[in-house]
């Protein structure tokens, strides 16, 4: 059905800058064409123009322009280009900045004087042209200035639309009233703030202020509807929160106060390379939830991991071994969980572990509050600067800087462990928008900060509500967000979520915004932080429709690296996307496929689209980006620090379930954890970054959820002391796996795929024995092109000696620079996925001395240290099922 070209409802014209704007030829009716319409700007100081554009209390004339777009708006808007553009007169353009205070709408009419569109503006455009340049130096939030004790607070908030905005402020720490809300008693105090040239309103106040409850109130025209409203809003660059983020706090974060000696004096990890990587992603609360050895009071808290419990001496291990970094799921102030522990529903653990195994039961009893529980992902950002509440190890220390002490000390206790931190980050989408309790952004500045589809919906192909970075404000938000978290807080580095929905440009921006951060200005040195995400093509931005993305192949230069699909469907065989999980086996899983083969070798020498190798699948000379993966290059990085290598993360099934459900039942379990131990390799001995999901080492399983974001704390079980994996805890929850559970019911029910402390123990030895190995030979960390290209050869791949089932990585220490790291070394990866020892004639090393790495002649894997190498016929030796490194 057609779309009412007359609804006010609906934005389907764009106002680009104070004298242009946009309108596309689809939004008038079938026959009309643009240069037949009379064009006006109907504007309603106190709102009141109604649906159909009737009551404004002027028009504006605006002329048809004969050419496109100019070159500039088109670049800058490329999604418009096509659009016809309407002029404003000088005078009118001189207006915009007090027009867009009241309502604003596009009305066309025909010769005859009838209306043929009316339709509300899409107005980040022209709010950038106005304000954007002025508010690139403006401090938002709450700045402090003056000396220790007497330090006086100023808070900036931008809104250029508002009519009025005032400060409410509380006095007194806030207490449960009889709803069993958290809040400050009595009425505030209203400051009226002052607007600035550049669209932001400021107070400055008196240090009396510091650590009281405030909240804004703005004077609105609503853009669509011309309702005026006054909205109350928490501020959108909250750095401290009351419980439930029902209110602002005035934190300074210099408040000696809130900085525990332990972080002041908390060894800061010494900077590395961003190939040097091997990195552990977890969620703060799965981390010490069911650990025992912590109080109480701490389990699923910041504080747990300064704590010296199973959790903190399992991440030591770990350290000890090579790993480097802890990724957190997110840690900034989310709407999904209750932060009040007596407001959250509980499932006793005790009932759903008398259940079956493949009982439907537990899921049931998970997803009947799953709302009300304690345990999200954390997916669905609030306040961006703040840290969340429900870490917090009580009520009280959920407010105000109490919350910035104890992630400070989380901060601290990784890095005592010599453990960089490396904190999520979500910047595009909001879990709402609108005038909801959890939208803020919008209740500030209206229509602003989303992505609006032609309507002037907001998107949602991220399965919220999208954010625009490509507005400077949302910029300046992301960009302040991380600036924040490095000076304020001392974290190492950022993972972005579906960074493809911002642009190459945004992420330059924090990349320039940390790098200018110093020791000796700041504390920290911001050139150390590290920067990677998800980098994938898809919704509204795909193909670069909107801006230049921050997608795979599309970073050359930025040192930003993105998750490598690639490898991990590779290993794993066939796509996480599949509806049948059994779908096509992998590297690991038992696959033959040649494909997956070249795929896997170009992933361990960093994913290079420039990487020259002879194909196992055809058989000839290739580089990387010729390698298919679905129509796709499987080579797409210039550098290896752009590709971040693994075979699990917290989407998705764990690699132990893909195991699951991929192999045979009759699989003994001994094969099982080498395949586990086989697929981390192919990670863990990359030149790329290695990225371990927290417990892959340890068989984690979710009970075969694959996607467990609110599947509670039962099915997102994480032991370090090895008595239970996570494995037939029943069913998982139906929304995302409902139709997969007649394949799942057998084996959750089978008990020969339960592993076995001792299994775990094994597989954990074998882990720990991989990132042994990458910390020894830094010939697996090269960390440029032309080092790899180089030194990094598959000597029997497409050859007569080669086979689908095996890879050999040889890199020639020789073949670098006199002086580099390993230049007198050099190192032969094996990877053999049959079941069977087999013996591979390598080209080229007849005569050549190769031995076992001393890591696994004295590791944990008995199997592997029968692997062997005949001196005069250049012949190995390898076990069935089996990583093994040789060095020269």
């Amino acid at each position: 059905m057609d779309l009412d070209p007359l609804d006010l409802l609906r934005a389907r014209a764009h106002w680009l800058t104070a004298d242009l704007l946009a309108v596309p030829s689809a939004v008038l009716p079938e026959g009309t064409e643009a240069q037949d319409v009379a064009w006006s700007l109907a504007v309603a100081p106190d709102g009141g123009i109604d649906r159909r554009g009737e009551g404004a209390a002027e028009e504006l004339t605006l002329t048809l322009a004969d050419a496109p777009l100019p070159d500039g708006l088109a670049r800058r808007w490329p999604h418009l280009a096509a659009c016809r553009a309407l002029r404003l007169d000088g005078d009118a353009a001189r207006r915009a900045a007090t027009l867009l205070t009241g309502q604003v709408a596009l009305l066309g009419r025909d010769g005859t004087g009838r209306r043929v569109l009316a339709t509300s503006l899409q107005v980040p455009g022209v709010l950038d042209d106005l304000y954007a340049e002025a508010a690139a130096g403006r401090v938002l939030g709450v700045s402090w200035a003056g000396e220790r004790g007497r330090r006086v607070p100023t808070v900036a908030v931008w809104a250029p639309t508002a009519r009025a905005v005032e400060l409410l402020l509380w006095e007194g720490v806030p207490e449960r009233d009889r709803e069993r809300a958290w809040a400050p008693a009595g009425e505030p105090m209203r400051v009226p703030m002052q607007r600035e040239e550049d669209g932001a309103w400021t107070v400055t106040g008196t240090p009396s202020w510091a650590d009281r409850c405030y909240r804004l109130e703005l004077d609105h025209v609503l853009p669509r509807t011309g309702e005026r409203r006054r909205v109350r809003a928490t501020d959108p660059w909250s750095v401290g929160l009351s419980l439930d983020s029902r209110h602002s706090v005035l934190v300074d974060l210099d408040d000696p106060a809130h900085a525990p000696r332990r972080w002041l004096e908390a060894p800061v990890p010494p900077a590395l390379r961003a190939v040097d990587q091997a990195v552990y992603e977890l969620h703060v609360r799965d981390f010490s939830r069911d650990d025992e050895t912590v109080p109480p009071e701490e389990r699923g808290s910041y504080l747990a991991f300064a704590t010296d419990g199973e959790g903190r001496r399992h991440l030591r291990r770990l350290a000890d071994a090579g790993l480097t970094s802890v990724h957190l799921l997110p840690t900034f102030d989310l709407t999904s969980v209750p932060e009040d522990p007596a407001a959250q529903a509980v499932e006793p653990a005790g009932a759903l572990a008398a259940l079956p195994p493949d009982s439907s039961e537990q899921q049931r009893r998970i997803r009947a509050h799953a709302l009300r529980d304690a345990f999200n992902w954390g997916y669905d950002p609030w306040h961006f600067l703040a840290p969340e509440g429900s870490y917090a190890s009580t009520p009280g220390q959920a407010h105000g800087g109490a919350r910035t002490a104890q992630l400070r000390t989380m901060v601290a206790g990784l890095h005592e462990l010599g453990l960089r931190v490396v904190l999520d980050q979500v910047y595009n989408h909001t879990t709402d928008s609108g005038l909801h309790r959890s939208s803020v952004l919008d209740r500030v500045v209206p229509g602003y900060y989303h992505r609006l589809d032609a309507d002037g919906d907001v998107q949602t192909s991220t399965c919220c509500q999208n954010i625009a970075t490509e507005h400077a404000l949302a910029r300046t938000l992301m960009v302040d967000g991380c600036v924040l978290w490095v000076r304020h807080y001392r974290v190492d580095g950022f993972r972005f979520d579906l960074m493809g929905h911002h642009s190459r440009e945004d992420l330059e921006a924090v990349r320039a915004a940390l790098d200018a951060l110093t020791p000796e200005a700041d504390g920290v040195d911001g050139s150390a932080v590290h920067l990677y995400g998800e980098g994938w093509d898809f919704g509204e931005v795909a193909g670069n429709a909107r801006f230049h993305q921050a997608t795979q192949g599309q970073l050359d230069g930025t040192g930003i690296g993105t998750f490598n699909d690639r490898l991990r469907d590779a290993v794993r065989g066939g796509s996480v996307h599949d509806a049948d999980p059994r779908s096509g086996l992998g590297f690991a899983t038992g696959g033959l496929d040649p494909r997956h083969t070249d795929l896997v070798q170009v992933g361990l020498a960093g994913g290079l689209r420039g990487l020259r190798l002879r194909s196992q699948e055809t058989g000839q000379q290739v580089v990387g980006e010729q390698v298919d993966y679905g129509g796709a290059p499987g080579g797409y990085a210039a550098s290896p620090e752009e590709v971040v290598n693994y075979v699990d993360a917290h989407d998705n099934e764990t690699l132990w379930d893909t195991l699951t459900l991929k192999l045979p039942p009759s699989t003994p379990m001994a094969e099982r954890l080498r395949r586990n131990t086989l697929a981390l390799a192919t990670v863990t001995l990359s030149q790329g970054i290695s990225f371990w999901h927290a417990g892959a080492e340890l068989l984690r399983s979710k009970s075969l959820d694959r996607n467990s974001y609110a599947s509670g704390d039962w099915f997102n079980h994480y032991d370090p002391g090895l008595r239970d994996n996570g494995f037939a805890r029943g069913l998982p929850p139906e929304p995302d796996n409902g139709p997969r559970w007649e394949l799942m019911a057998p084996l959750l029910a089978d008990a020969s795929l339960v592993p076995t402390e001792a299994d775990m123990t094994l597989a954990r030895a074998c882990a720990l024995d991989l990132l042994r190995l990458r910390s020894a030979h830094p010939l697996l960390r090269l960390g440029s092109a032309e080092a790899i290209r180089a030194a990094a050869s598959f000597p029997v791949s497409g050859t007569e000696h080669g086979a689908p089932d095996l890879v050999v990585m040889l890199v020639d220490g020789r073949a670098l620079a006199a002086g580099a790291p390993g230049d007198d070394e050099a190192v032969l990866v094996v990877l053999n996925a049959a079941r069977d020892t087999r013996t591979v004639t390598v080209p080229g090393l007849a005569g050549q001395r190769w031995r076992l790495s001393p890591v696994q002649r004295d590791g944990a894997d008995e199997l592997v240290k029968s692997t062997g190498w005949r001196l005069a016929e250049g012949q190995l030796r390898v076990p069935g099922i089996t990583a093994a490194l040789l060095v020269r």
